[in-house]
């Protein structure tokens, strides 16, 4: 491979690395805001929990996925770590070439301004071109003599960039030094939180385990509400599909009755849409789809969770997840007010909102508010449900990574 060739795909490959390096740290950046913002809301969470002496169970699961989340961050402050580290040595080498170049163009300024001191006299230098034998040699030697002072100005003026380059890249430097510092620190911290959110952890495990009897109890009471919640879903569906909308029943339907013929352009595009879909609320999932395992009497048989739960802030919004029509606004016992939309074969059902911005009927697009979470609750969560016709779906495969 000749020369030229090489040289210019080392530029190429230089190039293509750079951005990506950014876009790396910019990405790692961004996914570290989502997990300090999850911790957060989870610490909140946890807090309320505590004050509310709810179950040792709901405070452990809560801490267990904070503690997931805290790892995580700290497995992307490593990356961060990582990926600065290797930012700082670029720029440590890059600082040197620049030096040792500087180095060079200042010996060879010197060099220059030396041969001119010499010849510091203007007299000299015109008895240098006078003397020429001719004139065509006078003609040269008086452009090698501007052509010199050419070169001294050009040699000054790259010597002035060279050091306010090689300024930039010693700040850039120190820069990333800096965020380097800024970011073990931080890792320490959170490495200390997580230590004591572990230490807790054990203490909650030893408290379910001396008071078994007690948290049954309150599993059972958990397990009716979670059944009543699954059949009041599945009468309002069934009865969309039939045609007749909600009759009677626990909820409370608002505005008026809706068609219910199936929009089967729309079931394709809500199916097209499969790992895609926005989540409804911002936040982390607390409660998984299926069957959960309770945290410490794993022979324990949990109820079956037909959605997932998401840990969000203070009256956050809930948003509709794809375009649809509003079909039933209802009251659920433990899950508050509930919105369930319509999209062709497919519903998505929206629990534990506070106050609602929509009424039956209602066109919604995607990421419209449909309401907002309520406070009053012991949780502070969306409990979020997606069914195709009369089949749950595990709705952490439909919305997006």
């Amino acid at each position: 491979m000749r020369k030229p060739t090489r040289i210019l795909l080392t530029v190429l490959l230089l190039a293509c690395c750079i951005p990506a390096g950014a876009q790396s740290l910019s990405s790692s950046k961004d996914k570290k805001a989502r997990l300090e913002r999850d911790i957060r809301i989870l610490e909140q969470q946890l807090k309320t929990a505590t004050a509310k002496s709810n179950s040792a169970s709901t405070q452990l699961n809560i801490l267990r996925v904070q503690t997931a989340a805290r790892k995580e961050l700290l497995q992307d402050s490593e990356r961060e770590l990582l990926i600065i580290s290797d930012s700082a040595r670029r720029c440590q080498k890059e600082v040197e070439r620049v030096q040792a170049r500087l180095d060079t163009m200042t010996l060879y300024y010197e060099r220059l301004v030396k041969n001119a001191y010499k010849s510091r006299d203007s007299r000299t230098w015109y008895m240098y071109i006078l003397a020429s034998e001719n004139l065509g040699q006078g003609m040269r030697r008086f452009g090698y003599l501007r052509q010199l002072s050419v070169r001294m100005n050009e040699q000054g003026r790259r010597i002035g960039e060279e050091r306010d380059r090689l300024q930039q890249e010693r700040q850039r430097l120190d820069s990333l030094r800096s965020q380097a510092r800024q970011l073990r620190d931080e890792r320490a911290s959170e490495l200390n939180k997580l230590r004591n959110e572990e230490e807790r952890s054990r203490q909650l495990v030893n408290q379910l385990q001396k008071d078994r009897n007690q948290y049954q109890a309150q599993l059972n009471s958990k397990r009716k509400q979670v059944e009543a919640l699954n059949r009041e879903i599945e009468r309002l569906i069934h009865a969309e599909m039939e045609g007749g909308g909600a009759k009677g029943g626990k909820g409370k339907a608002g505005g008026k009755k809706t068609s219910t013929k199936i929009d089967q352009a729309l079931s394709d595009q809500f199916a097209a849409n499969k790992g895609k879909l926005p989540w409804p609320a911002e936040g982390r999932v607390v409660s998984h789809f299926g069957r959960n395992p309770h945290p410490v009497y794993t022979k324990l048989e949990m109820p079956f969770n037909n959605g997932v739960g998401i840990a969000v802030d203070k009256d956050a919004p809930v948003m509709a997840v794809f375009s649809g029509v509003v079909k039933q606004i209802v009251v659920i016992p433990g899950y508050n007010q509930c919105v369930l939309v319509q999209h062709g074969e497919y519903f998505t059902f929206y629990c534990k909102l506070g106050s609602v911005a929509v009424k039956s009927g209602d066109k919604v697009k995607t990421g419209q508010v449909l309401g907002h979470v309520a406070a009053g609750m012991d949780d502070i969560q969306v409990h979020f449900q997606l069914w195709k016709g009369r089949e749950p779906q595990d709705p952490e495969k439909w919305l997006r990574k």
